[in-house]
């Protein structure tokens, strides 16, 4: 069985954006303009922050300890 708010929360996250949001923001935007920075939103477009070099980590990310090389020789 599946819990109440489970339902009736998309359903009403639904019904605000197709109906309400269009007469709601441009009432809200002025001020919601004003409250976020906008130094936040120039950084977020910078081409160069975000890229990261993969080689020294492992499947999830994290750095690995020891080499980086895979070698397909045998180690007794």
């Amino acid at each position: 069985m599946v819990c109440i708010p489970c339902i009736v929360i998309p359903v009403l996250l639904w019904i605000y954006k197709k109906f309400l949001e269009p007469y709601i923001y441009p009432l809200i935007s002025p001020f919601v303009s004003r409250i976020w920075p906008k130094k936040a939103i120039q950084e977020s477009n910078d081409p160069n922050k975000g890229k990261v070099d993969c080689k020294g980590a492992d499947m999830n990310g994290l750095p690995t300890k020891g080499p980086t090389e895979i070698s397909d020789k045998k180690k007794d």
